[in-house]
């Protein structure tokens, strides 16, 4: 595993400049630089979507008596839900998700179901509507807002700290997001290389999304060209 500060060297053997000697005790312009679209980098891909290194789950014990919980203190390194990944942990697991406020309104004025759990998200928050007159166990997934490692002791960051900190991005994709960011920032041309990250993004950010199982349950017989149908390609 690379370090950030070993991205950044070898970033700048590509640029042919001189190779930082740390980020964190920056001797020169260029090492600030470096450092900046270090941090910028890793940002911009914890927001670019649900990577399976970033998907954590988290457990919420209702209290019967409590119908709001700040997110921050079920997971402190929540970033975002995941959404249709919150279940109730019982002997009929169940999926309940966040409402709309035109359906929040409606269920608090004008419909009577009670034994539903409901809730909204609101600033960070989970507000239930109602709950269960017993407490229920909630687990849910979401995006955790760590972005590297400390290389010692495995300890997970949520922003860069030091030179050995271990990005848990892909290491390429890391490397070509602070190549194009420090062309663009030293004023020079980085149309080629920023084209080259934003390919490799979008591809490895595909590959890392698991694809659903075929549904052979689901077909027809089709009695006028013979065989079975399976998601429209005939079988004989």
């Amino acid at each position: 595993m690379k370090s950030i500060l070993d991205i950044c060297q070898e970033v700048a053997d590509l640029a042919a400049v001189k190779r930082p000697e740390s980020l964190f005790s920056a001797n020169s312009m260029s090492d600030i630089i470096f450092l900046s679209v270090a941090k910028s980098t890793l940002d911009s891909l914890l927001r670019y979507g649900d990577w399976p290194e970033l998907t954590k789950e988290a457990i919420l014990q209702t209290n019967s008596s409590q119908q709001n919980y700040w997110l921050e203190d079920i997971c402190p390194d929540f970033y975002s839900l995941l959404p249709n990944t919150i279940y109730i942990k019982d002997m009929s697991e169940k999926v309940i998700g966040a409402i709309n406020p035109e359906k929040w309104m409606k269920s608090k004025y004008l419909s009577d179901d009670a034994g539903v759990v409901k809730f909204k998200l609101q600033n960070n928050c989970l507000k239930f509507l109602n709950l269960p007159a017993e407490p229920v166990k909630i687990v849910f997934q979401y995006r955790s807002n760590i972005i590297c490692m400390s290389s010692k002791t495995f300890q997970e960051k949520s922003e860069l700290t030091s030179d050995t900190d271990i990005p848990v991005f892909d290491y390429y994709l890391v490397k070509l997001g602070i190549l194009w960011r420090w062309l663009k920032r030293s004023g020079m041309d980085y149309a080629e290389e920023y084209a080259e990250y934003e390919s490799e993004v979008k591809k490895k950010f595909s590959a890392s999304v698991v694809s659903e199982d075929i549904p052979l349950s689901e077909y027809c017989i089709d009695n006028l060209n013979g065989g079975v149908k399976i998601n429209v390609k005939v079988i004989h």
